[in-house]
C-alpha cells in the first residue's frame, strides 16, 4: 500500500535543521505502518522501536532525568542493540503513554541532532496539554486515512491515480465517469487502511462494513482512557450525533438530549482532540489569516473518515448507492464530508466556512481555505450556478475574493464573469495546490 506521507518523511530525513518528528493522527490511520515502511525504504530496516504500550516498564528509563545520552544507552540495553546516529531510526510508538518521552524530544534535538527520531501516538493531545511542551524543538506531520488518490493506487489503479494527481483539469467523458464510479465506492469504503486493504483483496463491501464497525468499537473502547474528562455514554452519543450532523451547524444542546449542553461540549471537544472529529469554525472572508476572525460559537464538524461516517449514520446502502448523482447521497452530507476530508489531507491543518452574520440569514458557504495567499470559498453542490445564492452573495459582498470554487459531479468548467470555477469533486485534494 503506497502512502504519500512517505515522500514527506523522506523530505524530513534530508531536510536542513531536521528536528525530532511527531506523527499525529487518529488511531488506525496507519502511523506505525508508515514509519516501518519508511525505515525499510530509507534506513535499510535499521529501526529501533520503543512501544510504550507494549513495554510500559520502559517508561521508567525516562523518569530519572532527561539526559538523552543516558536514555539512549539504557534503551540499547533493553533493545539489545546499538543505536547509531546518522544510520538508524529511533521510533517512539504510542508516546502519549510516556509524557516524559515527549519532553525528552527537545534534548534529542539539542544534544543528539544526528539521530533520526520519530514519535507517534493516537491520543497525543491529551498528553501534550499536561506537560511542558518543547516548542520550536519538534516538527509535526499529520496522518489521515487514505485519500481518494491513495485509494485508487491501493487497488492497483495507478494510471488513474497518476492522472488524478496530474496538473490537467479536463478529462474525457469516459475518464470522468471512471473517476465518479470509483468515487462512489470510496464514499462507502472510506480510507481507513484496513478497510481499503480488505476491499482491494476481496472486493466485498459487507466485509468492509464489518471492519468499520470494529474500528468504531475500537474508538469507543478508547473512551475509558478519556476519564475523568468526560462521560463515556455521552461520548458514544456525541460521536454518532456528530456523524449525522456533518454539513450542519453544531449546537451542543442538539447533540444528545440525555446530557446537559456543557457535558455535550466537553465530549465534543475531547473527540476533536482525539482527531476522530474535526471542528470547522465559521470565519470572515474579509482577510487573512482566517483564524483571526474564526468563531468559537458558530461551527460545523466532519469525521475522520467518510466510511466510518456512513457506517455511524446507518445508511440504507442499496438505496443510497443507487442514486445517480453522488452529491445527492445522504442529502449531500457524504459529498461535503469527502471534500473536507480531502482538503485536510492536502496539508490544510485548519478548515473554515462562511456563515452570514445578518439576523435570520441562512447564507452559508461550505468551506474557506487559503489558496496561494488568497482566500478561496468552496461550495459542494449538484446545482448549476443559478442555485449558488450564498456563493454569489459572498462574492458580491467581499470584493477581495477573486474567485469561488464549486465541487460537483460535473466536468471542469468556468464562468469568468461570475468569478466561478467548477471542478469535479474527485479533484478536491488537488484544488488546494492549484492556482485559481
Amino acid at each position: 500500500m503506497q502512502r504519500f506521507i512517505l515522500k514527506k518523511l523522506a523530505q524530513w530525513k534530508t531536510g536542513a535543521g531536521r528536528k525530532p518528528l511527531i506523527l499525529r493522527g487518529a488511531r488506525q490511520t496507519g502511523k506505525t505502518w508508515a514509519v516501518n515502511e519508511f525505515s525499510r525504504q530509507h534506513f535499510e530496516g535499521r529501526i529501533h522501536i520503543v512501544d510504550f504500550e507494549k513495554q510500559p516498564d520502559w517508561q521508567a528509563i525516562f523518569e530519572k532525568n532527561l539526559d538523552v545520552k543516558r536514555i539512549v544507552s539504557e534503551l540499547e540495553l533493553v533493545l539489545n542493540n546499538s543505536i547509531e546516529s546518522g544510520k538508524d531510526l529511533l521510533f517512539f510508538d504510542e508516546i502519549q503513554s510516556c509524557p516524559r518521552a515527549i519532553m525528552a524530544l527537545r534534548y534529542f534535538y539539542e544534544e543528539l541532532p544526528d539521530l533520526h527520531v520519530i514519535a507517534a501516538g493516537s491520543l497525543l493531545e491529551f498528553a501534550l496539554k499536561d506537560i511542558s511542551f518543547p516548542v520550536g524543538r519538534i516538527q509535526f506531520l499529520n496522518m489521515y486515512p487514505l485519500t481518494f488518490a491513495e485509494f485508487l493506487s491501493a487497488r492497483g489503479k495507478n494510471k488513474l491515480a497518476g492522472l488524478l494527481l496530474s496538473p490537467n483539469q479536463e478529462y474525457s467523458e469516459n475518464v470522468h465517469n471512471m473517476f465518479l464510479d470509483e468515487l462512489r465506492l470510496y464514499f462507502f469504503t472510506g480510507g481507513m487502511p484496513e478497510c481499503v486493504k480488505v476491499y482491494a483483496e476481496r472486493g466485498k463491501l459487507k466485509e468492509v462494513f464489518d471492519i468499520q464497525k470494529q474500528l468504531i468499537e475500537t474508538f469507543r473502547a478508547d473512551f475509558s482512557k478519556y476519564a475523568p474528562y468526560a462521560d463515556k455514554r455521552c461520548l458514544n452519543s456525541v460521536l454518532t450525533s456528530t456523524a449525522k450532523m456533518v454539513g450542519q451547524q453544531i449546537k451542543y444542546a442538539r447533540l444528545t438530549n440525555d446530557f446537559t449542553p456543557p457535558t455535550n461540549k466537553k465530549a465534543f471537544d475531547l473527540l476533536n482532540m482525539s482527531r476522530i472529529i474535526y471542528k470547522i469554525p465559521s470565519a470572515s472572508p474579509a482577510g487573512l489569516p482566517l483564524g483571526a476572525s474564526s468563531s468559537g460559537r458558530k461551527f460545523k464538524a466532519i469525521m475522520v473518515d467518510i466510511g466510518l461516517m456512513q457506517n455511524l449514520c446507518g445508511l440504507n446502502i442499496s438505496e443510497e448507492m443507487s442514486k445517480s448523482d453522488l452529491l445527492d447521497i445522504y442529502r449531500g452530507a457524504l459529498a461535503e464530508q469527502f471534500a473536507g476530508q480531502e482538503l485536510l489531507a492536502a496539508d490544510r491543518s485548519e478548515l473554515y466556512y462562511w456563515s452570514r452574520e445578518a439576523k435570520s440569514s441562512s447564507a452559508e458557504v461550505d468551506y474557506l481555505i487559503e489558496n496561494n495567499g488568497k482566500i478561496l470559498p468552496i461550495e459542494v453542490k449538484s446545482g448549476v450556478s443559478g442555485k449558488l445564492r450564498s456563493m454569489h452573495l459572498l462574492l458580491k459582498t467581499y470584493q477581495n475574493i477573486s474567485a469561488g470554487c464549486v465541487f460537483s459531479a460535473r466536468p471542469y468548467s468556468k464562468i469568468p464573469e461570475q468569478k466561478l470555477f467548477f471542478f469535479p469533486i474527485y479533484q478536491a485534494c488537488q484544488i488546494a495546490q492549484k492556482q485559481i
